[in-house]
């Protein structure tokens, strides 16, 4: 989303680096281009204007500190002030009552219903209770998505066709929730192609009837400074407590995410970053901050990993890597562990540096490589992965057609992972030896 952004962010920062001291005639420069950058990703004119009022008076009141280079306090301070206008500290939800109550806003085609499964998913994950509400009484479609989200997701979803009253809606839901247990209520509610009158004092009385403990704003990010517009008007208002903003894994220049909180002065709670239901995530402005200078976000990565992957299977995978016992059976293994992490480009870009390598490498063509190589795999019975030395002529034929590939590229795959295991038995040896000498072995990928 943020790539145009970083891209003018990053050259910048190289020039930074190479100072030897900021003067005012530099840091106007420098200024300058990040003044021409936020606006060029639509970031709201007024709320550029303040960043960089601040980022001045903070680089002109600069100390003198020997080990720090000047340029390098610099790009600080533009983080630290990027941290500021995403809202400094995440925002969690306040689901104190029982059951709590969430109404989630928006217009036509934001992702307001498909936001609604996403987060009831996220926090039927963290041990909560939800009940899907359609309060949507004029798009019928909107009720038919719900209840198979709910489906799919394994959760109960209150439908009410033919009741056009949301107040009445709203109250049987209460007593759903009440007589079934359920400890947080989503109401999916009614929107348009633009704020109009009625649809304003709808929500008024459904917010007043619920008294919610969060009115959350879904936002596509890619409607740039419309998506500002939609919030200010929602919030003067509802009174929202925050923003879901959707389609951040798009094209959008970022003008909607760095402009929220300050136009808004409420946080930005939640981002939708796919189209699965595993896709959305908490918002931490530090971590986007690094992201948009291109320092990645190796804490988000971290926790992604923690949560997609079996340790113990891992653990075991590892073993029989260090042992050299590691066969196309494991590969595959490892191979739908990866899978569940996410696309190789969005991975990529939470590390240091990813978008560089990005710029530098055809990642598409490396994903399609390992579809490939799955593919071929699951061709194989189950003996042939455990051993592949029985791979003839004519097995090796039926692979290359049972995966849609040819057999040069059945080939090419059993050299590479032949090579893999030469290579994982000679850091085995290496490790015992180091043992023997009274030395750790390697560092395993699990951190041992």
């Amino acid at each position: 989303m943020f790539d145009s952004l970083t891209t003018r962010l990053q050259q910048l920062f190289k020039n930074l680096l190479g100072l030897g001291k900021l003067t005012e005639a530099n840091i106007a420069d420098a200024l300058r281009d990040v003044r021409v950058a936020l606006l060029e990703a639509d970031v709201n004119h007024k709320v550029v204007e303040d960043f960089i009022e601040r980022v001045k008076a903070k680089a002109l009141g600069l100390p003198v500190i020997q080990s720090i280079q000047p340029g390098q306090y610099f790009i600080k301070i533009i983080h630290d002030e990027l941290v500021e206008l995403l809202g400094a500290t995440h925002s969690a939800l306040n689901l104190g009552a029982n059951p709590a109550c969430i109404m989630l806003i928006g217009l036509h085609g934001s992702g307001k219903t498909t936001s609604c499964g996403k987060l009831a998913r996220l926090l039927h994950k963290q041990g909560r209770h939800p009940l899907l509400v359609a309060a949507d009484v004029y798009r019928p479609a909107a009720m038919d998505q719900l209840e198979a989200l709910g489906k799919q997701l394994g959760l109960p979803a209150f439908v009410k066709r033919g009741e056009a009253d949301v107040l009445r809606i709203a109250r049987d839901a209460l007593e759903t929730a009440r007589a079934t247990h359920r400890n947080v209520l989503l109401f999916d509610t009614a929107g348009r192609f633009h704020i109009d009158e009625p649809l304003v004092q709808e929500l008024v009385r459904l917010r007043d009837f619920l008294k919610p403990q969060e009115i959350l704003l879904v936002l596509d990010a890619a409607t740039g400074q419309e998506a500002v517009n939609v919030a200010t008007h929602f919030n003067n208002a509802l009174g929202i407590t925050g923003a879901i903003l959707t389609k951040l894994d798009g094209d959008a220049r970022g003008g909607a995410a760095l402009s929220f909180k300050a136009v808004t002065n409420k946080p930005i709670k939640f981002v939708g970053t796919g189209e699965k239901l595993d896709d959305l995530e908490p918002f931490y402005p530090d971590r986007m901050a690094s992201r948009i200078l291109g320092m990645g976000d190796v804490v988000s990565l971290v926790e992604k990993a923690a949560e997609a992957v079996d340790i113990e299977q891992a653990r075991r995978l590892e073993e029989k890597m260090r042992k050299g016992q590691f066969t196309l059976e494991d590969f595959l293994e490892h191979l739908r562990q990866m899978r569940k992490l996410g696309p190789l480009e969005s991975l990529i870009k939470m590390m240091p540096g990813g978008e560089q390598v990005l710029k530098q490498a055809d990642i598409s063509k490396h994903e399609k490589e390992l579809r490939r190589m799955e593919a071929m795999i699951c061709a194989m019975t189950p003996e042939e992965r455990r051993n592949p030395a029985i791979l003839n002529a004519r097995r090796r034929l039926r692979i290359a057609k049972g995966s849609g590939v040819t057999v040069a590229e059945v080939n090419t795959m059993l050299n590479r992972f032949a090579q893999m295991q030469q290579m994982m038995k000679k850091i085995g040896k290496f490790e015992k030896l180091m043992r023997r000498m009274g030395g750790g072995g390697l560092p395993g990928f699990l951190g041992r």
